[in-house]
């Protein structure tokens, strides 16, 4: 059975997320000695996020491949399980956090980039990493939305998880600030208290705006609105697989 252009996409995306993770664990920064190491940084996380995001997508991919008219309904029930644990990563985690990593850090850097990534680590990350970790997960994530429908969870359950995730991630900061006195992101040295609590706040609000948006973006894209597609739709639209070889 021969793949399709968009599974072969899908490994070359997950393959490229391996290397800028080995090439950033490569690098020795100062940060990543200190307490938390590099899990401190959203973007260190939200890589983590998507190559795991990706790795589920290729190994849904495989399993499609595997169980493909074999006609064995245990193995059709675990590929839902592991359809479904793709789709739900995507809409709570890889598409949210992606997107706030990208518009965050180059909003931030436009205006002043000692607030966010200041010029001494250009001494440490070559600007194709940077780009890496902070540009091509939009585009990465766009792709993967265009190309393959998923079924979003329950409003509540999302907007719940999509919470539970950002204010975990703004109490490991504040927790991290109180081990060591130092905050995660040089522009929160900056601002007072109050600031810091409606920056935090934002960035919540944000990460539920975004989740809405993903959710919005992938009904226009394969018009579930108006028609929610079958199981048999779905496996089409997942993970087409081109005639035998």
């Amino acid at each position: 059975m021969a793949l399709v252009p968009c599974q072969v996409l899908r490994v070359a995306i997950l393959l490229s997320y391996c290397s800028i993770l080995c090439n950033y664990k490569a690098i020795e920064m100062p940060s990543h000695q200190t307490y938390g190491g590099s899990w401190k940084f959203l973007t260190f996380i939200d890589l983590v996020i998507q190559a795991v995001f990706f790795g589920i997508c290729v190994l849904t991919d495989l399993s499609s491949l595997l169980t493909r008219g074999s006609g064995n309904q245990e193995q059709e029930r675990q590929l839902k399980k592991l359809i479904s644990l793709r789709d739900w990563m995507l809409a709570v985690l890889a598409f949210p956090v992606g997107v706030f990593v990208v518009a965050v850090f180059w909003i931030i850097y436009a205006y002043d980039r000692e607030m966010i990534y200041p010029k001494l680590l250009d001494n440490f990350i070559p600007g194709w990493l940077n780009h890496g970790m902070h540009t091509t997960v939009l585009p990465f994530i766009l792709i993967e939305m265009r190309t393959s429908h998923h079924q979003y969870p329950s409003r509540s359950s999302g907007l719940t998880a999509i919470c539970t995730f950002s204010v975990g991630y703004i109490l490991w900061v504040c927790w991290v600030h109180h081990v060591t006195g130092m905050w995660v992101y040089p522009f929160l040295e900056h601002i007072g208290p109050g600031a810091r609590i409606i920056f935090f706040g934002s960035t919540t609000i944000l990460m539920n705006f975004l989740y809405l948006l993903g959710e919005v973006l992938n009904n226009y894209i394969w018009d579930t609105q108006r028609k929610p597609p079958s199981w048999q739709d779905m496996k089409i639209n997942f993970m087409y697989l081109g005639p035998s070889s």
